[in-house]
């Protein structure tokens, strides 16, 4: 979710990109990298490395419980594990939406309010204690308790304004679960029932057509009701003993080091699909269409937070694919083209625009920089036209994006270029706006002072590699420019993220990425009843979650447009946060790697990758 899924609609939360300045120490470790790229020989892999899919992330995981994580890397787990309903045709372009443990697609009726769904018979979860010997099947009563995990108040889920005041009969039940803490899984709710053993009923208050495609997420992929009851922990999650109908299991886990899974043996029978029309895709299926999934028996992710070992794991053979870094693009690609000195190894690039937006928050509810004053916008704005997006696209990113205009990414539904409203970067401009609000250098250190004649340093949240370092240089050196003092709150992702839910997070930057084509989601996350979830930046504004309630209900097209043209001017207005890029994605597959086909919507299809003997 993710995360960075605030999240797949599914987006979900990434670290956003970021990667190093320019200085001739780094440019010593790229041409380093450089050389190592192109003359290294990658090094022999030992015997069974055709039955091992070898994977790096660059951050490291949260846990694996599909209903309440909301980062991309927990979520690519959750996958492999977890199944949902429908999942992606996966050679089709654009996205087609598919059974997975549905029989067939959802019958949407009452203009867009009641989907019914049959799920298939015969679907087993994988064998565990619990289950007392016995093989458990997959039911339709299953995912109506995971979706009932989502208004769990206590599981606290990312994914709970999608029913929030829109899903028949939810209103009394949740209002009485957040007065009590409990939420009774055993109440009837009228618009999510297991109408019989096979058969799913979902019934809105008003149309919501879009919402067939989180049905593809693993935020409503189905878990077993006694597996959480009995290994849950105080907020009602199970992180770490995931149990699901997917075709991997969890094998072992070393947090934050090492994640590796094994085929389920109790994996339904599922093949390798036939190529699409795209004639590429021949090439991609030859040999792989009929067989039984997954191909691939075992996949052992390493968590690597450098951008330079992960690439040089690649380099030697130790990763069957990696996601090129931007702080390293130029160490591989010419423009958009793979170097020839790696093409010519057998290594094959490929480019795609990734449907999310990286920016930056500020934490509403901080006494410095958050509220709804004048004076308080005034600041928030200056540090928006104080720091230099372009320069970091080029400098930190190396190119590999867009300057963002508006929430939802090129591509996606519901992205409009009337809609977008620039914040030009203007430094002359900031500092003509926070000398009129007042804050002013009043004891003469360079740095201003709040109106009241009180410090003033804010403090943005950063992780701990290169990248991050490099991109706090920028961040200092323009707020230098403008006389306004910044620190950095320097930790791992996951801690990062748990001070973010918890508002004690000033500033920080983070990126969402959608799991769905549709955009709609990347305006939820400012709406008031997702703080403590995807609303980073706590923005508690009545006017905005009207609006989005409104588009809500909205099919794609002008009118709701219109609504998120609105959005998007209060997002300006308000300033809770700076929209920073859309990134380029660039994924390079070893020689031997077979069947891999990338997707915008669902990155991680690791049961449909064939590694061969090499």
């Amino acid at each position: 979710m993710i995360a960075s899924a605030s999240t797949m609609q599914s987006v979900l939360r990434v670290v956003p990109s970021a990667s190093t300045m320019r200085s001739a120490m780094r440019a010593a470790a790229l041409a380093l990298a450089i050389t190592l790229l192109t003359v290294v020989a990658p090094r022999a892999l030992a015997a069974d490395a055709s039955r091992t899919l070898r994977v790096a992330f660059p951050v490291a995981e949260t846990g694996f419980d599909p209903q309440a994580i909301g980062d991309t890397y927990s979520d690519a787990v959750c996958l492999a594990i977890f199944d949902p309903l429908y999942r992606y045709d996966y050679f089709a372009r654009p996205a087609a939406l598919q059974p997975n443990t549905a029989d067939g697609l959802p019958e949407i009726t009452d203009s867009g309010r009641t989907y019914t769904i049959k799920v298939k018979r015969g679907i087993y979860f994988a064998a565990d204690p619990v289950f007392r010997g016995k093989r458990r099947e997959l039911t339709a009563e299953d995912y109506v308790y995971s979706i009932k995990r989502v208004f769990d108040p206590k599981v606290r889920s990312y994914w709970l304004y999608l029913f929030e005041r829109t899903l028949v009969g939810l209103d009394e039940p949740l209002a009485r679960a957040r007065k009590s803490g409990t939420f009774d899984y055993d109440e009837k709710i009228e618009g999510l029932q297991a109408l019989d053993r096979y058969t799913l009923r979902i019934r809105f208050k008003q149309p919501d057509y879009a919402f067939k495609w989180w049905l593809t997420t693993s935020s409503f992929a189905a878990v077993a009701r006694e597996v959480v009851e009995h290994y849950q922990d105080a907020s009602h999650r199970v992180m770490d003993h995931p149990v699901g109908t997917g075709p991997y299991r969890l094998a072992s886990w070393t947090r934050a080091q090492r994640i590796v899974l094994e085929a389920n043996p109790d994996f339904r029978p599922e093949h390798y699909p036939a190529p699409g029309l795209d004639p590429n895709d021949a090439a991609i299926a030859k040999g792989l269409t009929g067989r039984k999934l997954p191909l691939t028996q075992t996949i052992d992710i390493r968590i690597i937070e450098e951008a330079q070992p992960r690439m040089l794991a690649f380099d030697r053979g130790q990763l069957d694919y990696v996601t090129v870094p931007s702080s390293l693009a130029p160490t591989v690609l010419d423009g958009d083209t793979l170097k020839p000195a790696l093409a010519a190894r057998g290594i094959v690039l490929h480019r795609s625009s990734e449907p999310s937006l990286d920016f930056f928050f500020f934490n509403l509810d901080d006494p410095l920089v958050g509220g709804y004053t004048p004076a308080k916008i005034a600041l928030r704005r200056a540090v928006a036209m104080g720091y230099d997006r372009a320069a970091a696209l080029a400098q930190l990113q190396n190119g590999q994006g867009v300057v963002a205009d508006q929430p939802v990414p090129p591509g996606l539904l519901g992205h409009d270029k009337s809609i977008a409203v620039a914040t030009p970067y203007d430094p002359a401009a900031a500092r003509a706006l926070l000398d009129r609000f007042d804050y002013r250098d009043r004891d003469g250190d360079g740095y201003r002072e709040t109106p009241d004649g009180k410090p003033l340093t804010l403090a943005k949240g950063s992780t701990t590699d290169a990248s991050a370092r490099s991109s706090d240089e920028l961040w200092k050196r323009n707020m230098d420019a403008i006389g306004l003092r910044i620190t950095f709150v320097k930790n791992k992702w996951p801690e990062l993220n748990k001070m973010t839910e918890a508002g004690q997070m000033m500033m920080w930057g983070l990126g969402w990425i959608s799991n769905v084509p549709d955009g709609d989601a990347f305006y939820s996350y400012l709406v008031s009843r997702n703080i403590g979830t995807s609303n980073d930046a706590r923005l508690r504004l009545p006017e905005y979650d009207r609006v989005y309630d409104e588009a809500h209900g909205l099919p794609d097209g002008p009118q709701r447009n219109a609504s998120f043209r609105k959005l998007n001017e209060l997002i300006a207005a308000y300033a809770p946060w700076i929209l920073a890029s859309y990134p380029y994605r660039s994924d390079l597959t070893q020689p031997w790697l077979r069947g891999f086909k990338p997707s915008a919507f669902q990155r991680f299809q690791w049961s449909y990758y064939a590694v061969e003997p090499h």
